[in-house]
């Protein structure tokens, strides 16, 4: 029954509607500060492998008190989804009033994880990758590569981009954003990746090093975005331990995040790693020379869905898009 008073319905739609890439980096970018300041935290993630259709299902939480935000992100990776025709990542965004507990929004997860993801790759660039990158490299050519191409090219003025995929089938998708976005594209070895691009993304869902320390050239920027789980891993352990490492918060980068293996193996301490919320705050420098090589390891913090599902939220309301329910 539709109400004046119940929880918002947020739909996908409306959210692919109202929330772009530039509201979703101002949301990340502010909630990272956040957390670096103490003003907003984490809860502890629930991950469980369900033991049916090879899916991965959790929930990821957390309270945002300077923006009185308050919700938990569920949802999970379903591999078998693309031959549905569904993304493989499926969630739902529940907000909460922090004064009562009475739930506020039900807002749709899917298109947020995408953008959000994107806009974290992107703050990083924005903040640590050299002013003068010319090159993106793209590790990765699934559906999040687009959002991960499009939130990055709109951080430097790149001219080109190079792309490896272990399925090359798959790549024309990224050819065809790179020329809708007026970017040259050449598909390359992974060696050649490493030997072109300043800023490098690595988006894949794999569980082995697809980038060696010895490919990657002097002065590199990456932003390792699809370790989120232990035992997942993009890049060599010597790399994450040769690099100064940033990420969106150290208790997952350390236990399920890119930096789990250099840790794992002692070739990298906890207290390396800074999160990059002490850069936008400026209490870290963040690059300090041309020629150092910078590492985002991006693991996906539920403190990110809330700040995008409560833009969407806000923009709803405001808009009088979205309807309201009794429960």
């Amino acid at each position: 029954m539709i109400t004046q008073d119940g929880p918002l319905i947020v739909t996908e739609d409306l959210c692919a509607q109202l929330v772009g890439r530039q509201q979703a980096f101002d949301a990340v970018e502010a909630v990272f500060g956040a957390m670096a300041s103490g003003g907003a935290r984490n809860f502890p993630v629930i991950r469980e492998a369900l033991g049916h259709a090879d899916a991965i299902y959790g929930f990821k939480s957390g309270f945002d008190r300077e923006r009185q935000v308050l919700g938990v992100k569920s949802g999970g990776y379903w591999p078998g989804n693309t031959d549905r025709g569904l993304t493989n990542h499926q969630s739902t965004v529940f907000l909460f009033d922090p004064d009562t507990g009475r739930l506020s929004a039900l807002v749709g997860g899917n298109y947020l994880t995408a953008v959000r993801t994107a806009a974290s790759s992107a703050v990083s660039i924005a903040h640590l990758a050299r002013k003068d990158a010319k090159v993106l490299g793209m590790v990765g050519a699934g559906h999040q590569s687009t959002f991960q191409l499009r939130a990055a090219a709109e951080q430097r003025a790149f001219e080109k981009v190079v792309a490896w995929n272990p399925h090359p089938d798959m790549l024309p998708r990224l050819a065809s954003v790179a020329d809708e976005i007026g970017l040259e594209f050449e598909s390359v070895s992974p060696q050649e990746l490493g030997a072109q691009a300043d800023v490098i993304i690595t988006i894949t869902s794999a569980f082995e090093p697809l980038l060696m320390k010895e490919w990657i050239k002097p002065g590199t920027h990456l932003a390792c975005m699809g370790t989120d789980t232990k035992g997942k891993q993009e890049v060599d352990p010597a790399l994450v331990s040769a690099a100064s490492v940033f990420t969106d918060e150290v208790a997952q980068s350390v236990s399920i995040g890119e930096a789990q293996h250099a840790v794992g193996n002692g070739a990298l301490t906890e207290e390396a790693i800074t999160p990059i919320g002490a850069v936008i705050n400026g209490v870290h420098p963040g690059r300090v020379s041309a020629d150092q090589i910078t590492l985002f390891d991006g693991t996906g913090v539920g403190l990110q869905d809330l700040a995008v599902a409560s833009v969407a939220a806000r923009l709803a309301e405001d808009s009088g898009l979205a309807q309201r329910i009794a429960l």
